[in-house]
């Protein structure tokens, strides 16, 4: 029987770390995300879990530390935002590489500057390419569900590859929600116990972990760490159907939300899409229109051909990043999905529009107006505003 609580993100995350007691948790705080360790700590206090916990200089030495533990055969993991996962990010790249289970809980949070504490995806964007796998949260349930499953994974003989829980700070982390969390001892064997293989302080095996690679041995462990990528899709979707069994919650790569006769379709990461699910109901009871809702919960490994399937029959396409990355045209998430319906040869017209930067909120009404553009760049064929930041200020306001 589930048990139902009310709980924000980050009690949620602290929550699920509480049920698997992992082996070490070492961790320097950062806003939004320092009540993770704060909770986690709290329970180790507490003798209700035997967790090791270390207090670190700084988010480099947290991870660091993370990947030694790793390394040495223990179940680990870590939590930060923002400028605390900027100074990791030598360690995200020594984390994948080195092909580590690692468990990340990553409260989403603006990188500076200007200085800003709110909700954007600056900081996870920015390591899209580090070989991490990204799995991200709408609301405090899934951030739990997923934070359950990630383990699962990221231990995988076929992934072995470091697993990031990402969230939107203060939207999901500290907002509290009716939420059901599954009972300890189902969760608990639902995530197993880590029984490494290959590991430092196994006395009846020599090996190294992060050596020297020259030029003739590093290419080869790139297209390692892209296979175990690639095997990670099926592995991610074998766990999320072990756990729809276990809670009867069903996840996959993406949540098509009102996608069967849709039209016009928004893509979108994170808290955002309850928003635009509230615009969709609201478009469709008074207008009638056939509007949809694209919401990526997997970004790495990216879903490209099935995300193109999802968008093979609408007239057009509004794709919503939370993030800048300076290019010509689009944000992360934009060109990863014009990519994909490229590549399968979609015929719909594809804007891309950023929202959310530090915070920034988006409404209602906000969809609307989006909805309504979709609709005319279908009538004419031509897409205008590519580079449209949606709420952003007039220039006598600033």
């Amino acid at each position: 029987m589930a048990i139902r609580e009310r709980l924000s993100g980050n009690e949620a995350v602290a929550y699920a770390i509480k049920q698997i007691n992992p082996d070490v948790m070492p961790a320097f705080p950062i806003t939004p995300s320092t009540e993770i360790p704060q909770y986690v700590a709290n329970y180790i206090a507490n003798g209700e879990i035997d967790t090791e916990f270390i207090h670190v200089e700084s988010e480099h030495s947290a991870m660091s530390a993370t990947i030694g533990a790793s390394a040495a055969g223990a179940r680990a993991l870590t939590a930060t935002s923002s400028c605390g996962m900027a100074l990791m990010w030598e360690e995200l790249y020594v984390a994948a590489s080195d092909r580590l289970p690692i468990v990340l809980a990553l409260v989403n949070r603006a990188l500076t500057g200007p200085i800003n504490i709110n909700a954007d995806h600056s900081d996870s964007m920015g390591a899209r390419d580090s070989g991490w796998i990204q799995i991200y949260a709408e609301s405090n349930q899934e951030v739990y569900d997923n934070f359950l499953q990630a383990f699962p994974i990221a231990e995988h003989k076929d992934v072995h590859l470091p697993v990031m829980i990402c969230q939107d700070g203060f939207i999901t982390s500290h907002g509290v929600e009716n939420i059901l969390l599954v009972e300890d001892d189902k969760a608990k064997a639902f995530v197993g116990e880590y029984e490494p293989e290959h590991y430092l302080l196994n006395p009846t095996e020599k090996m190294a972990v992060g050596p020297y690679a020259v030029s003739n041995y590093y290419m080869e462990t790139k297209r390692a760490q892209r296979q175990a990528m690639i095997n990670a899709k099926k592995v991610i979707l074998d766990v999320a159907a072990r756990f729809e069994e276990m809670t009867g919650r069903k996840y996959q790569f993406f949540e098509e939300y009102k996608m069967e006769d849709a039209e016009y379709a928004v893509v979108i990461i994170g808290s955002a899409a309850g928003t635009c699910k509230a615009a969709i109901e609201k478009i469709r009871k008074e207008t009638g229109k056939k509007v949809g809702l694209v919401k990526i919960r997997v970004f790495r490994p990216f879903p490209e051909e099935e995300i193109a399937q999802a968008l093979s029959n609408v007239k057009a396409v509004a794709i919503m990043d939370r993030s800048e990355m300076f290019s010509a045209t689009s944000g992360p998430l934009g060109a990863e999905v014009r990519a994909a319906m490229y590549q399968a040869k979609c015929d719909a017209q594809v804007v891309n529009y950023f929202y959310g930067l530090g915070g920034r909120d988006i409404t209602v009404s906000d969809f609307e107006q989006v909805y309504s553009n979709l609709e005319k760049m279908a009538e004419t064929k031509e897409v205008t505003d590519m580079y449209t930041y949606i709420g952003l200020r007039d220039k006598e306001e600033v």
